[in-house]
């Protein structure tokens, strides 16, 4: 298991007047998403700042990231780009949820 910060941009046909679930193919982008979620090649994503998107995946090396995001309504049409792909080690995790009394 090898987890990559993905930070992906807004891009150039982004409309800026409209709120992230108004724009464009919004339906089909978020359910491409949740299927990668689903599929656990996305651990954790959603909004940084205004401008972002910061997705932590799971994947074996950084050239399988792009390729899995390509087919994301939103590439071919540049609401969504790659801005970055950087390994994470991670260094720090909190303690599951304690288990239920019997």
């Amino acid at each position: 298991m090898s987890y990559w910060a993905v930070l992906r941009t807004r891009g150039p046909h982004w409309d800026h007047s409209r709120k992230l679930r108004e724009q464009d193919e919004w339906d089909a982008h978020a359910a491409f998403m949740e299927n990668l979620a689903a599929e656990g090649f996305v651990v954790l994503g959603g909004p940084l700042g205004d401008d972002h998107v910061l997705l932590i995946v799971d994947a074996e090396s950084e050239d399988e990231i792009v390729p899995r995001l390509a087919p994301d309504p939103w590439v071919p049409m540049e609401l969504l780009e790659v801005e970055s792909v950087r390994r994470w080690t991670v260094l720090l995790r909190a303690p599951g949820p304690a288990a239920p009394s019997p």
